[in-house]
């Protein structure tokens, strides 16, 4: 890779920095992608332990590019994604990607394939980390940012991805006892 190309390809996804997402922070500014991904990446080296059979490397390596794509098409909450926008973010992919030497393109390709399949206990964890990370930071965001909707998905986002594994059903439990406890106060 030559300097330039590194420079430019780090300008490129450094949109991500800047560029918000739905949910706000605690001290009432809009998260970022980057915001959001970084504390992603943190999450699988935290439980490497409890992890003994994923590659936690592969895994962290998942979260810091699994959202690549809005570097150029912006953030889309998940509420509101649908396959025309997953298909234009695939491709957004794709053309970053070829950006890049040979070997990195490959590399990130198959990675993002194999995070789109899900079958790999590697694909499971990123993915079910990445619906908890946000429902976390949704439970620090003050309640009065919530939309509507968001209250039930506050109970039910991700469930479907934690399934294959006890201790991330019993992550999400804390997270929704959270969430739960959130709209209780408010109520008071």
């Amino acid at each position: 890779m030559t300097q330039r190309n590194f420079i430019d390809f780090l300008t490129t996804v450094g949109v991500l920095k800047y560029t918000t997402r739905h949910c706000w922070n605690p001290d009432g500014e809009k998260e970022t992608v980057a915001d959001h991904s970084w504390r992603l990446a943190l999450m699988p080296m935290l439980l490497e332990k409890d992890f003994p059979d994923v590659d936690i490397n592969k895994v962290i390596r998942m979260c810091i590019i699994h959202d690549f794509g809005e570097a150029i098409t912006g953030d889309i909450p998940a509420y509101l994604k649908t396959d025309d926008h997953e298909a234009v973010e695939r491709e957004a992919i794709k053309t970053l990607l070829s950006n890049l030497p040979d070997d990195l393109e490959a590399e990130f390709t198959t990675l993002f394939a194999e995070m789109d399949a899900l079958e790999t206990k590697e694909a499971k964890l990123y993915k079910a980390l990445d619906n908890m990370e946000a429902l976390i930071a949704h439970n620090e965001a003050d309640i009065s940012t919530w939309m509507p909707h968001e209250y039930n998905d506050a109970l039910t986002y991700g469930a479907d991805k934690v399934e294959w594994h006890d201790w991330l059903k019993k992550l999400r439990e804390e997270i929704v006892s959270d969430s739960v406890k959130k709209m209780n106060e408010a109520k008071d």
